[in-house]
């Protein structure tokens, strides 16, 4: 993780944003499938709205390492170090233990696993593992559009393209709204159109937090950033656009590194694990409140002992595989380019 205030106090709110989603299957998404043995006496049913704050940090995270690789092969790298190994383990976690204790209707087959080694095997109409990684997709997909317009044409090529998105998301919403017409919707997954206001937001944060920014750019920052708000609340309504602008400043402030309650080492270890809880949690947890509660465990002690057992797989799945590949597979990579961007570029906490 980044030694930087600003970083570490982005983690840790990756790792707010995980712990929300994880409340949020735990509660109200396991009652809704499964049926807890007694209602907790809290639920989360907002919590998946931490997904929303990934892909905004994502937008933030992605931008910084493109400005800090000057070859595409030191981005490919650097995202690819970042996510394949921890999903690999992950993958491997989930299929043995939810076979090992039984979910019914979540655990697939070895075909299918073999499938999902690729990340991508929702193009392909094949079932996750987890219902989580959808979201890698998105994130995928964001990465590679954002790469190809940055290389094109720098920022302003990355800005053009969100405009773009941005306006084709809104023709998209006035074309079913106006002439009750659904056009193509290939070309929302593809464009990302239903998420996209939320990288634009994140790549605005960096841009307009970083310091030396000139001041043209930031005007379009801004702009930007005001357009991606208006369309969200154009599209998805204003009461989440709202939430949004509340993210944007809660962002904006730990990318000044203005929140230091935000590196409390609770926080900042949670920040660290993020990814990999993110990752395990779900099947696994699912399976296992099933099995505590058909036990007659109590339902908060048992979403307890959940929640700790997903945070000790995901502490050493990141110790013992996350970090040391990621380690590995950059410093082969450097031992090529000894005097590439990647061995210079802060540890972009991932997205």
């Amino acid at each position: 993780m980044s030694q930087t205030p600003r970083l570490a106090q982005l983690d840790a709110l990756r790792g707010i944003a995980a712990l929300a989603v994880v409340l949020f299957h735990y509660t109200t998404r396991y009652d809704q499938l499964f049926g807890h043995a007694q209602a907790p006496a809290v639920a989360f049913p907002h919590g998946w709205l931490g997904v929303n704050l990934f892909f905004m940090i994502s937008g933030f995270v992605i931008f910084m390492t493109l400005e800090r690789t000057a070859r595409p092969m030191d981005f490919v790298v650097s995202r690819f170090s970042r996510l394949y190994p921890a999903y690999w383990g992950a993958i491997v976690l989930t299929f043995a233990l939810t076979h090992a204790i039984g979910l019914p209707g979540k655990t697939v087959g070895w075909d299918v696993l073999a499938v999902n080694v690729t990340m991508v095997q929702g193009f392909f109409g094949v079932p996750h593992v987890d219902g989580v990684y959808w979201t890698l997709e998105v994130e995928l997909l964001f990465y590679a559009w954002a790469l190809l317009s940055f290389r094109l044409a720098g920022a302003a090529g990355l800005r053009h393209f969100l405009f773009a998105c941005l306006a084709l998301r809104l023709v998209y919403a006035a074309a079913l709204a106006f002439w009750g017409v659904n056009l193509p919707w290939m070309g929302q997954r593809w464009l990302l159109l239903p998420y996209i206001c939320w990288f634009a937001l994140g790549v605005t944060i960096y841009r307009l937090s970083r310091p030396g920014g000139a001041a043209s750019s930031s005007r379009w920052d801004v702009a930007l950033a005001v357009a991606a708000l208006g369309v969200m609340g154009v599209c998805d309504g204003w009461d989440l656009a709202a939430l949004a602008a509340v993210f944007y400043a809660v962002l904006y402030g730990a990318a000044k590194g203005r929140w230091t309650w935000l590196e409390h080492p609770v926080l900042l270890w949670l920040g660290a694990i993020s990814y990999t809880l993110y990752l395990l949690h779900e099947n696994i947890g699912w399976a296992v409140l099933r099995r505590l509660e058909s036990w007659g465990v109590e339902v908060h002690l048992a979403i307890a002992l959940t929640m700790a057992l997903a945070a000790a797989l995901a502490h050493a799945l990141t110790h013992f595989v996350e970090q040391p590949a990621m380690r590995w597979i950059r410093d082969r990579y450097r031992a090529r380019r000894p005097n590439g961007p990647l061995a210079r570029a802060a540890g972009e906490g991932g997205g």
